[in-house]
């Protein structure tokens, strides 16, 4: 027998406000207009982080699997149905043996699979990567991990002015993996020529790389201005001006903004000190900065409050939730699978009241308990 869940149902086109998605067994199978019943319960598709690190006390970025389940429980109740395991800048022992560890993890659905930010960055635009492990991009260690992985490797963020960064582009998309651009300090003309060689992301745009100037544009204009780029971006307040946010929202479009946490393991957890690539953290009002430097080291967002943020800061739910969910999944290759209110996707779905909070998840066609 098929579930039916009535509410105001986000789709890819739209909003309808009296609404119902029929699932049977773990796929959607109809969406459609549904004016006998309403229970005034927002109809979401589950959330899709393509850049988190932990949370709730838990962390990727050490490559521990009994971590990395917990890690991903706790996003799971804050309705991200998909997200990808972040880690950041890491001896390759390191690389290796978390490839090695998450593969299970990736085949049995628990995670999207990995990305990798670092070690492939800029020293200039490190931010919160351990610069003890920086170096040039190494075509014979991804090539190594993305055979170890097994199609675990998704996503690896790299800096274009690095030597052989274009080489390992090139790799990396002709193994279906999506090269991203981040912690850079590349000019506008570096930028321009790592999208040519098949980049398609923009780690956490503005954050980590060269500042816009008018005589030299550096990586932002670059990658706003590729049509083909995905661009992420930070929605707590604290990384971005939500001035910002609107303008990148209203200048690349939706269907080119994909919010992401960028968490670390304090998000959900009380203030205090934490860990993150061997550096010491410290978490005061919910914000995470570098102990020794006090740059800002990942967040402690989750992405249902991402979505409010956004939406707070004058977003349309429509597009907020495009943002939250579709984009993200079209960016690492999941988009004809997941990622939208739509027949024949999977039944990923999170009902928010109506000042978005969870009020319950579905995943695969599921409630979580």
């Amino acid at each position: 027998m098929a579930l039916r869940v009535n509410g105001k149902v986000v789709t890819p086109t739209g909003v309808i406000r009296q609404g119902c998605v029929e699932i049977s067994g773990d796929r959607i199978t109809a969406v459609a207009e549904y004016p006998a019943k309403r229970d005034g319960h927002w109809i979401v598709p589950g959330f899709v982080d393509m850049h988190t690190h932990g949370g709730g006390g838990h962390t990727f970025t050490t490559g521990d699997a009994d971590a990395a389940r917990a890690a991903a429980a706790f996003h799971l109740r804050h309705g991200t149905t998909t997200l990808l395991a972040s880690l950041v800048s890491s001896p390759f022992a390191l690389m290796r043996d978390a490839t090695a560890a998450f593969a299970p993890l990736v085949s049995e659905g628990v995670l999207a699979g990995v990305h990798f930010e670092g070690p492939y960055l800029s020293a200039t635009r490190c931010g919160a990567q351990n610069p003890d492990y920086l170096r040039d991009p190494s075509t014979d260690e991804l090539a190594e991990l993305i055979e170890l992985g097994a199609g675990a490797v998704r996503m690896v963020t790299l800096a274009p002015e690095r030597a052989g960064a274009l080489e390992a582009i090139k790799l990396l998309t002709s193994h279906a993996v999506v090269a991203a651009v981040g912690h850079t300090d590349a000019t506008y003309d570096e930028t321009r020529a790592a999208v040519a060689a098949g980049a398609s992301v923009a780690t956490h745009l503005f954050n980590g790389m060269r500042p816009l100037h008018h005589r030299e544009p550096g990586p932002i204009v670059a990658l706003l201005d590729a049509p083909n780029v995905v661009c992420e971006l930070v929605a707590d307040g604290v990384h971005l001006h939500d001035g910002i946010l609107t303008f990148t929202t209203a200048t690349a479009g939706p269907e080119r903004v994909a919010l992401i946490t960028d968490a670390m393991a304090a998000a959900g957890m009380p203030d205090g000190e934490y860990e993150l690539g061997g550096q010491a953290v410290t978490v005061a009002d919910g914000v995470a900065r570098l102990a020794r430097d006090g740059a800002i080291a990942g967040s402690t967002l989750t992405m249902d409050a991402a979505l409010r943020h956004a939406v707070d800061a004058g977003i349309p739910i429509a597009d907020a939730v495009r943002m939250v969910a579709t984009t993200p999944a079209r960016a690492i290759g999941l988009g004809d699978r997941l990622g939208a209110l739509q027949v024949g996707l999977r039944a990923d779905l999170v009902v928010l009241d109506d000042e978005l909070n969870v009020v319950r998840v579905m995943r695969g066609g599921s409630w979580l308990e």
